[in-house]
């Protein structure tokens, strides 16, 4: 499940995408309808992993780092929520044996959830800031 956290981060990173200058912190958490404080240490966070560059000052503000087409969604929310898979004998980025598995290869869960981590990493490495902020996606939503 995604959480609130992710959700700010893809929100926020969107209005970054959507901006034709820096945007100050104040006025992303009034686009992303997210609390300031809360947001700015998703701000903090993603500008140590690169994702965006913040200006300080008086002035300051943030940018995207990177152009908006080359930042998936999945990339968002592996840095703040971890891997996308349901369990993480699936992952790709943070593989372990589950602790109550006693044989990976007769698995009986394995092979599905193996499936729903390849499509689901699928569809979000596919979709970048660029589609969401030009709306892409928008007529699966009205048909």
């Amino acid at each position: 499940m995604l959480s609130q956290k992710a959700r700010y981060a893809l929100r926020a990173m969107i209005e970054l995408a959507r901006a034709d200058t820096q945007v100050t912190a104040g006025e992303l958490a009034e686009r992303a309808d997210a609390p300031r404080k809360f947001l700015e240490a998703i701000l903090l966070s993603l500008s140590r992993e690169g994702l965006v560059i913040s200006r300080r000052g008086k002035f300051g503000g943030y940018v995207l780092a990177r152009d908006a087409d080359a930042i998936s969604f999945a990339e968002i929310i592996r840095l703040v929520d971890g891997p996308l898979a349901l369990t993480p004998c699936v992952s790709r980025t943070a593989f372990r044996r589950c602790e109550d598995c006693r044989d990976l290869a007769t698995c009986a869960l394995r092979e599905a959830l193996l499936r729903a981590r390849d499509a689901t990493a699928a569809v979000l490495e596919g979709y970048s800031l660029a589609d969401a902020a030009n709306g892409a996606g928008a007529e699966l939503i009205e048909g």
